[in-house]
């Protein structure tokens, strides 16, 4: 072998680790992809109104019209179950339904969803998803349309595993 090959070689040798490495965050390898988590995290903000109550806690919110669809009752009802499923740190999450118009949810619907808050507010929030609030106030996280309960769950234990509010 020639000493410009075995230069060559070691130059890709050691460069080599720097485009893998780049790769392999992009495209997810080696599981996780990027940061691990299934919400979205978006730029804090702070959510006032209804929330300015509930600081102190982490809250589960979504935002639907009092009528609640089929999709709306889906949502508070995984948002309940990933609560309880918890455990000990069911204590630290809040439940807050946003009724986004001036009618009032059905009793049986509000007698299902024990426990949980609910609130007017004339938000502009997506109403698909169920958004995540810190202790601090701040709306901090979103999970996708039709959402995977146990990825909520994984996230969830997650922050109350490394965080010390709430």
């Amino acid at each position: 072998m020639s000493p410009k090959t075995k230069l060559a070689l070691i130059f890709l040798a050691c460069a080599a680790p720097f485009p893998l490495g780049w790769m392999a965050y992009e495209l997810g390898w080696g599981g996780g992809g990027r940061g691990g988590n299934y919400g979205e995290l978006i730029p804090p903000r702070p959510a006032d109104g209804p929330l300015s109550a509930l600081k102190g806690k982490w809250v589960l919110v979504t935002f639907d019209p009092a009528a609640c669809d089929a999709a709306c009752e889906k949502k508070l009802y995984i948002v309940r179950q990933v609560r309880r499923a918890l455990g000990q740190d069911a204590e630290r999450i809040e439940r807050l339904w946003v009724v986004t118009d001036a009618a009032r949810p059905k009793p049986e619907l509000l007698a299902a969803i024990e426990g949980t808050h609910v609130s007017t507010a004339r938000l502009d929030f997506q109403g698909d998803r169920i958004y995540l609030v810190d202790p601090l106030g701040n709306l901090m996280m979103r999970f996708p349309p039709d959402p995977d309960p146990s990825l909520i769950i994984k996230d969830l234990r997650r922050l109350m595993k490394y965080s010390g509010f709430g």
